[in-house]
């Protein structure tokens, strides 16, 4: 999530709204004709930023707020959080469960008219996986036969277990069964690649004037610290359904200044709900609010490449043991975020949570065992740690790292130094793993299963934070994905999960609530454990 500013977005809207040109802002309208655009306009809060928005190489939920709307994969995520139809209108699999045949729409087309084939879903998988496209989900592809031997430069991309059987059938080979396999094909970086712009733009294809998309809207304008515009295509299989003329994403610093622009009707929907404010909304806007389950937890990461963390198992849980979790989220968060005492949030198919084992104990007892591992680290009142956190901006994230420092020098002593910065530069930072030391972020399920969060934790997984790597959770993995029986597959996953816990490569503070304002105009929203919300399938009814 890059960095959310607020004022300079504020700004940038005054600046827009002033100038006299463009198209109106909210609120406005120029002509007749104007504002029957306006009145088919979403102006939707998309929090932070957007990292980027080529589909195999963004990485944060604000991207893929806007990837869903611009692309289309195979699948879709459907009003209960599962797999549906999307791209491809059906889809067989082999009774071994290691053979997926997809039968594509008829007349289907990119946003330029270009005809849509099952050879352009070939080549964005294909370049999902290509070592070239440094993909920080290059390995969510695993179980497809020879992916991973492609992410580690040892085959070409071209052997991937991806291929066309004609203009509209698609075969998928996977090495074991992969029952996540469909959800996972909903996801933004399986999206088709247009052959034609990437090879007149290169990596540049993903912005307006340039980009060739396949979704239900095509992107019109961007703004850098503003918003970004998408408007519809007409050449969408399934455009006559779509009652939206053009989406606005606004991006916002702080919850707050998004709220006071939803409470002002320059939003329809926001993107968050901001906690100081969580009481007087659920008083005075009961209908409008939105709160459901979310398979996502808010955490801190260590950095185990580097001291004060590498190698000190016994430090890291000591940290963790003296965070009172059910007070950050009563006292700090309040808007119903369940304490996170494992790493796999509840709600997950097929699976049990596991936990830390000192998660039933009272506070008192896990703050003296905390002081007993702390000293055997070698630190005391006359040698504390000190140690930096490191967050994004926003309000939220700094009053719970003023907490988690405040309860880390009350309990051990710990002198801790807070470090904010906007998100792209935080990510930047831990990536080089040369300074940061802990660091805030968060993980979002990418589908529901269980290995969703697992595979985060893998050694040679691209978007492993912390560094954390263990041949013993790593062969825990590997072995869950051969497993035909699902119920071994699940008791691996639960073990992996248990041994990544007992070694504390990170801090899971909570698991997240869905908190959305939604105007009483704005139909068709539906709330799931994905918090997944396509805009064409939303629409605007204000009764006028």
């Amino acid at each position: 999530m890059p960095r959310w500013r607020g004022a300079l977005a504020a700004l940038a809207l005054c600046a827009l709204a002033s100038c006299g040109g463009g198209e109106p802002q909210p609120g406005q309208v120029a002509d007749a004709t104007a504002a029957g655009v306006a009145a088919a306009t979403l102006n939707r809060g998309n929090g932070p930023e957007p990292d980027s928005l080529d589909p195999q190489r963004a990485r944060t939920e604000a991207a893929f707020n806007i990837l869903r709307d611009l692309f289309e994969g195979l699948t879709a995520v459907g009003p209960d959080g599962n797999a549906v139809p999307a791209a491809a209108e059906s889809w067989t699999v082999s009774p071994d469960g290691l053979e997926y045949t997809f039968r594509l729409r008829e007349g289907l087309r990119w946003s330029n008219g270009d005809p849509l084939t099952a050879g352009d879903y070939v080549a964005g998988m294909r370049r999902l996986v290509d070592p070239a496209t440094a993909s920080p989900y290059a390995q969510v592809l695993e179980p497809v036969v020879n992916a991973a031997a492609i992410t580690r430069g040892e085959q070409p991309a071209e052997a991937l277990g991806v291929t066309a059987t004609g203009e509209r059938t698609l075969l998928i080979r996977v090495q074991n069964p992969t029952p996540y396999l469909l959800g996972l094909l909903a996801h933004p970086s399986t999206s088709p690649a247009h052959a034609a712009a990437l090879a007149e733009h290169g990596t540049d294809f993903a912005k307006p004037g340039r980009m060739v998309s396949n979704g239900a809207f095509v992107l019109e304008d961007w703004v850098v610290g503003s918003h970004l515009a998408v408007k519809r295509n007409r050449s969408y299989w399934n455009d006559a359904a779509t009652r939206l003329e053009r989406v606005r994403f606004i991006h916002h610093a702080d919850p707050s200044t998004e709220f006071r622009q939803y409470r002002a009707g320059e939003l329809d929907l926001t993107y968050v709900v901001p906690g100081q404010q969580f009481g007087w909304i659920k008083q005075n806007l009961p209908a409008e609010m939105h709160v459901a389950p979310q398979l996502s937890v808010y955490y801190y990461g260590y950095n185990l490449t580097r001291p004060p963390f590498k190698d000190q198992p016994g430090l890291r849980r000591a940290l963790s043991m003296v965070i009172d979790r059910e007070k950050l989220t009563t006292a700090v968060t309040g808007v119903g975020e369940a304490p996170a005492y494992g790493w796999v949030p509840r709600g997950i198919a097929n699976y049990t949570p596991q936990q830390f084992d000192y998660a039933s104990l009272p506070y008192a007892e896990r703050v003296a065992e905390a002081r007993e591992l702390y000293r055997s680290a070698g630190y005391s009142a006359e040698r504390p740690l000190r140690v930096e956190i490191r967050y994004n901006t926003g309000e939220v994230h700094n009053r719970l790292a003023v907490a988690i420092a405040a309860m880390w020098k009350d309990a051990l002593g710990v002198e801790t130094t807070l470090y904010a910065e906007e998100f792209r530069t935080l990510l930047q930072t831990i990536q080089a793993r040369t300074e940061t030391q802990v660091f805030r972020s968060s993980w979002i399920g990418d589908y529901n299963d269980a290995y969703s969060f697992a595979q985060l934790l893998q050694s040679n997984f691209g978007i492993n934070l912390t560094g954390y790597s263990n041949p013993r959770y790593d062969e825990l993995l590997a072995e869950a994905t051969r497993q035909a029986d699902p119920a071994r597959r699940r008791a691996l996953l639960e073990e992996a999960e248990r041994v990544m816990l007992a070694d504390h490569p990170l801090l899971p503070i909570y698991f997240y609530v869905n908190k959305h304002l939604v105007k009483p105009y704005v139909r068709g929203w539906t709330d799931n454990v994905m918090n997944v919300q396509y805009s064409k399938d939303l629409w605007l009814d204000r009764g006028d």
